[in-house]
């Protein structure tokens, strides 16, 4: 069974950064394909960023292209989510996911979700 744990959550003013951070464990991490996911209070759940077991390609929402950066490290079964540039409508809960396959297919498994607040 795979487990991810998310680190890297918190309280940011508008314009600022945060780096979060999903270790696997349990699992082959670097077969499989890692994305992140967020939702916000009342809203569904929405894809982020997905990244390839190779680290390319990588996939990104039209809504942070430019300011968010996915990226993984496959010695440390860890995949980052840079965050710059922050805007209030990037509060939500992020969830890290191991996709079923190389790329962005079908999410299997998920994180417990880290909180992301950013204050105008």
């Amino acid at each position: 069974q795979v487990q991810l744990v998310e680190s890297g959550g918190g309280l940011v003013q508008a314009g600022g950064s945060l780096r979060l951070s999903c270790t696997a464990s349990g699992g082959a991490f670097s077969r499989y394909g890692m994305g992140w996911f967020r939702q916000a209070p009342g809203k569904e759940r929405e894809i982020v960023a997905a990244i390839s077991w190779t680290g390319t390609p990588t996939y990104y929402a039209d809504s942070v292209k430019g300011r968010f950066t996915i990226s993984r490290d496959n010695r440390k079964n860890t995949v980052y989510l840079q965050m710059n540039s922050l805007k209030p409508e990037d509060t939500a809960v992020y969830y890290c996911t191991q996709f079923a396959g190389s790329n962005w297919s079908s999410p299997k498994y998920w994180g417990q979700g880290t909180q992301v607040t950013v204050s105008s």
